[in-house]
């Protein structure tokens, strides 16, 4: 997958040690981010962030940093992800609190999966979400993914999946 990605009002670009306080800070409240792995400590959300760029050195894709482009501010996180232990490749996004509820997550999704489509080494794409995250769910359905069954994810627990292809 290519990267940067752009859309009319994001840049969807590779994470630098820049991104750590905003970073930092969204992993810092448990009530949004309960549903990407919970409350982070600073350290193990330093640690969360380097594992960003692993993936992509791995994988060759993986989430990107997204930020407005006309301010530059960090709005959040989407991208693929392919855990070892997960049997496909995932659709995954967060936003900070204060750009919910403005279309970014949708922009910047949309962005990826038009991507992900073309990329050689995708063959399937899912979103694993948690049965109570309507929000995520309503987003998947945006994108015109439809519930294929549940599967319980590692330590994650019991998850719809949202098949995009």
């Amino acid at each position: 997958m290519q990267c940067p990605l752009q859309t009319d009002r994001l840049r969807l670009r590779m994470w630098t040690a820049g991104d750590y306080p905003a970073y930092a800070a969204f992993y810092d409240q448990p009530e949004v981010t309960r549903f990407v792995g919970g409350q982070k400590d600073a350290e193990d959300a330093w640690r969360h962030l380097a594992m960003q760029l692993g993936h992509w050195k791995l994988r060759g894709f993986g989430y990107y940093a997204v930020e407005k482009k006309a301010t530059r501010d960090f709005v959040g996180c989407v991208g693929v992800w392919q855990s070892a232990a997960w049997p496909e490749t995932e659709l995954g996004y967060w936003v900070v609190p204060s750009a919910q509820g403005k279309g970014l997550a949708l922009e910047a999704a949309s962005a990826v999966l038009n991507e992900a489509k073309t990329a050689p080494e995708i063959t399937s794409l899912v979103s694993y979400i948690d049965p109570s995250n309507g929000p995520s769910i309503r987003l998947a359905e945006r994108l015109g993914a439809i519930e294929d069954g549940s599967i319980e994810l590692a330590s994650f627990g019991q998850h719809l999946v949202f098949r995009h292809f």
